[in-house]
């Protein structure tokens, strides 16, 4: 195998990489995370693409790793291994993130990754609640627009760990997005972009299961009766369930991992600090 720059491969090729091994990633998803990251293509003698790599820099010494693929065959020949060794050769000094599938926990693990959370891939056709009541939050929602998008950055800085100015700019021209509004002060917000076999909702900023739960529910109601999906660290509580009741239970999970600083190395001190309710993406983080 040789390795080439992912920008300089046709979409089609990669998007026949994700559909190998039952990724939901469409052509259109593999484009924005080109723009957005860097990344590695392994290619055989003839040119076919047999596996990926890319990694997303994150503010001040933060990458996350993601869309690592080796095609079926060469799973169990070190294809991963290979690949992750020539982006960790780009991504020296940096603290890294991923979320990792049963199938590549081993892997990670012999390249010295820590397990962090479970993440729980919640999906289904959206429905909206017809029994219960919303709780109270404090504020109001509203739809977002670009003049929120510095507010948008600091809260997801506060409840990711640092700072992702250029990514929350980008979701937010491909997405559409609620906020929760204290007077004129942005306390929560919640971007959906279309993905897959239909949107995701991520990320998601909160600093209660109730605020989460209110700039969430407008989404599921946009979408009632077709396909939704959110990638969440919750596995309990309110905001676990409403997703659970709005058609949307947990169908399978991966695991958040690190290398360098943990997880809790970036939190924010404080009981109302923000919270990141949902993932941008598994690959994203």
């Amino acid at each position: 195998m040789r390795i080439a720059d992912i920008e300089g491969v046709e979409l089609d090729r990669l998007h026949a990489l994700s559909l190998s091994v039952g990724w939901p990633h469409r052509a259109e998803d593999w484009q924005f995370l080109r723009e957005t990251g860097q990344g590695f293509v392994a290619l055989d003698e003839i040119g076919r693409v047999l596996g990926s790599a890319m990694w997303f820099e994150h503010g001040d010494g933060l990458s996350t790793v993601g869309m690592v693929i080796t095609s079926p065959r060469l799973q169990t020949l070190g294809a991963g291994q290979w690949l992750m060794k020539r982006v960790f050769d780009k991504v020296v000094d940096r603290n890294l993130r991923l979320n990792a599938t049963r199938a590549a926990r081993r892997l990670y693990l012999s390249l010295d990754f820590q397990p962090e959370k479970t993440v729980y891939q919640c999906q289904g056709i959206a429905r909206m609640q017809t029994t219960g009541r919303p709780a109270n939050t404090r504020g109001e929602v509203r739809t977002l627009d670009a003049r929120d998008i510095p507010a948008a950055i600091a809260l997801d800085a506060a409840g990711f760990g640092v700072r992702r100015a250029a990514l929350i700019e980008k979701l937010f021209a491909h997405s559409a997005g609620y906020g929760l509004f204290k007077g004129d002060t942005l306390n929560a917000f919640a971007l959906c972009r279309p993905f897959g076999r239909g949107h995701v909702v991520g990320p998601v900023v909160a600093e209660s299961d109730a605020d989460a739960v209110a700039i969430v529910r407008p989404h599921v109601a946009d979408h009632s009766g077709s396909f939704l999906r959110v990638d969440t660290h919750m596995d309990n509580g309110e905001f676990a369930a409403f997703l659970a009741h709005s058609g949307m239970p947990v169908f399978d999970t991966v695991l958040t991992m690190s290398m360098g600083k943990r997880l809790a190395d970036f939190t924010v001190d404080g009981a109302s600090a923000p919270v990141t309710y949902a993932l941008a993406s598994q690959t994203l983080g």
